[in-house]
This record gives C-alpha cells, sequence and structure tokens, in this order.
C-alpha cells in the first residue's frame, strides 16, 4: 500500500464510561465493585467498574446474576444526562484535532486524522495527547487503537485495556490478523463464532484460507466483509455524519407474562413510548420489528415492511399486534417486549430504501 494511500484512523473507547463518571464524582466507590443499572429482580446492569469485572460482571448482564457473582455488588441508577454532557466535552477535545470523527455511542468514537488541524505527522502521537487531555480535563480513562482503518483500529483500541495504546502498523497488520481469535473479529458474536468453529474456522489465518463463495454461501454478505477483514481490507470512511437506521424501545417486565391480555397491556406500553420516540426524533420508516425474549432468556424478532410510513399509534399497534399473533408464549412466559421502526425514506427521492447492517445480528 503506497504510503501517501495510507489512511490514519484512530478509534477512542471510553474505559468502563458510566462506572468510571461514578467513581470520579463519588471517592467512596474508588477501587470498589459498582454497576451502573438497577438491582431489581429485572434489572440489567448497563457498565460495570473493572474491580467487577474481575468477578465476570459485565454490561447486558442481569442484575440478579451479577450479585451472584459478587455479592458485595454496589448499584448506582444511571445518570444519562452527565454522560451526555461529558461525552460533548470529549467530543470537543477530538474536534481540535479534526472534524471527521464517527461517533459509535456515547462513550467511543472514530476519528480520522490523516489531514489533522495541529499538522501531527504521527497518528499515534494524537492519541496519546487525547488519551492525556481526557485525564487532565475530564479525569478519566481513555483507550486508544490506531491503524489504517476502522476494523483494525476497533480491535487495537482493546488490547491493554484500560488505558492501552496499540497500534497496528500495515506492515504488520496480515501476521497481526492470522493469529487473532475469530471471536476478536468485529461483528463475530457468538452465534457467528459457533458456526465457524464447526466449519474449523478459529484464528484469522484460518478464516483468510477460505475462498469468498464459500464464506457468502455460508453467512450471505456478511461473508464478503469477514473476507476483507481476514487480509486487513475495509474501505469503510470515517463518517462524521450518520443516517439513524432505526428508532426502537423496549421494556424489561417485572413477571414473566403468558395471558393475552397482560401482553395487550404492555405491547400497548411499548408501542405509546416508540410512538413518542419517532415523534420526537422526526424519524419515518415502514418496518416495524418485535423483538421477544422468554423466560429462559431465548429470543426471537419478527418483522413486517409497509408500503405506507409507520407513525400513528393505532397503526404500529396494529401491525405489532399482528406480529405478536406469530409468537408461541402461551408455553413460554415472556419477560422482556420490543418494538422498533426502521428502513427509513430517502427523503432526496421521497422513496423508501432498505438500509442495511453492517453485520448480521449478534
Amino acid at each position: 500500500m503506497p504510503e501517501s494511500n495510507i489512511r490514519k484512523i484512530i478509534h477512542i473507547d471510553m474505559d468502563a464510561f458510566y462506572a468510571s463518571v461514578e467513581q470520579r464524582d463519588h471517592p467512596e466507590l474508588l477501587g470498589k465493585p459498582i454497576a451502573v443499572g438497577h438491582a431489581e429482580e429485572r434489572g440489567v446492569v448497563a457498565t460495570a467498574s473493572y474491580e467487577a469485572r474481575r468477578y465476570g460482571v459485565h454490561s447486558a448482564m442481569s442484575s440478579q446474576k451479577a450479585k451472584r457473582l459478587c455479592p458485595q455488588l454496589i448499584f448506582i441508577p444511571g445518570r444519562m444526562e452527565v454522560y451526555k454532557d461529558i461525552s460533548e466535552q470529549i467530543h470537543e477535545i477530538f474536534r481540535d484535532y479534526t472534524e471527521l470523527i464517527e461517533p459509535l455511542s456515547l462513550d467511543e468514537a472514530f476519528l480520522d486524522v490523516t489531514e489533522n488541524k495541529p499538522g501531527i505527522p504521527y497518528a499515534v502521537e494524537i492519541a496519546k495527547e487525547i488519551k492525556l487531555r481526557i485525564r487532565e480535563k475530564l479525569h478519566l480513562v481513555a483507550s486508544a487503537g490506531v491503524s489504517y482503518n476502522k476494523f483494525l483500529a476497533k480491535i487495537a483500541s482493546d488490547f491493554h485495556k484500560p488505558d492501552g495504546l496499540f497500534v497496528i502498523h500495515p506492515d504488520r497488520a496480515q501476521s497481526f490478523i492470522d493469529r487473532l481469535p475469530i471471536e476478536s473479529f468485529w461483528g463475530v458474536g457468538p452465534v457467528t463464532a459457533q458456526k465457524m468453529h464447526q466449519l474449523g474456522i478459529h484464528i484469522g489465518k484460518e478464516l483468510r484460507a477460505c475462498s469468498l463463495d464459500m464464506l457468502t454461501r455460508q453467512f450471505g454478505k456478511a461473508g464478503t466483509v469477514y473476507y476483507d477483514f481476514a487480509r486487513g481490507t475495509d474501505n469503510r470512511l470515517v463518517e462524521p455524519t450518520r443516517i439513524r437506521k432505526s428508532i426502537g424501545c423496549e421494556h424489561t417486565l417485572e413477571k414473566d407474562i403468558y395471558q393475552h391480555a397482560s401482553v395487550t397491556i404492555e405491547l400497548y406500553h411499548v408501542a405509546v413510548e416508540l410512538v413518542n420516540r419517532l415523534r420526537e426524533k422526526d424519524f419515518h420508516g415502514n418496518t416495524l420489528t418485535l423483538k421477544v425474549k422468554f423466560h429462559d432468556f431465548k429470543q426471537i424478532t419478527r418483522s413486517i415492511t409497509q408500503t405506507q410510513e409507520l407513525n400513528g399509534l393505532q397503526t404500529i399497534l396494529s401491525v405489532a399486534k399482528r406480529l405478536m399473533k406469530e409468537v408461541d408464549y402461551a408455553q413460554h412466559p415472556i419477560r422482556l417486549i420490543g418494538l422498533s421502526v426502521s428502513n427509513p425514506k430517502e427523503e432526496e427521492h421521497g422513496i423508501w430504501r432498505q438500509l442495511e447492517l453492517d453485520f448480521p445480528e449478534r
């Protein structure tokens, strides 16, 4: 790859962001295992401190399981407005170096610093400066990954956490990828990893040995992504303006439900919240997806695409009820119901178009 064509990409990932903010603002929590979330029976961990992670506690885990793993775990209610404000302050630091910033969430983002405002020649020096400024200004710790594309920069940021800084140079990228466990590939979740193991794929070198035809046959369009990643190829640009692909909400229920009337009532409440979010974000889509998680944590989704926009409560609720008819919950009580609207209209042409995710559902 010619030197002039090599991009300089940084991935910044705040370490245990919500939990670290709470420990910063409440010094008595420093060094203690904490979880941001709710401790009640149906609660879920949003973020766990590194002290809690040593016990196996992690985000998206049920609060009850987290407490079994770590009986001394301290639960702290989340303060989303505080986290949003801090995230904006972090982005102010980013903007001193580049306007090419693609946020992935409140606590992580890609930066393209190929052409940067201070004219610093090495991306690793920019990453060091950003980490230092976040620490000095906000008293928080960030990890950074540096490479020539988004795939490798994101993987690099996970190395040497917390407070990590890792560089994957183009000259060493292939040998690094060849040794990489398949679970570490961006977009490979537990289900995909299990399927790859069944196919004899455990590390990057074994993935690289697979033909494009074989991967697309096994994994559909994602097979092309895996084929490219195994060769260190990722041509996606850092996009400062990201198109919102969907709006959704979900409710974890206080008790498992299986009666038709109870399910209908809960579906109504979720639909009301969804309609409010659609109006707040001025989002227009024509695909409704129902998500149901059962008492045993097994999960299914069902979708319907309409020719008309999904906006009003009656329309969304009617479609949601149609989808729920396909779900057998009489023998499988429900613990969570979610609804989302996707497939936004392309405003320029006034038509619906399908915006596809980069990877299959994990």
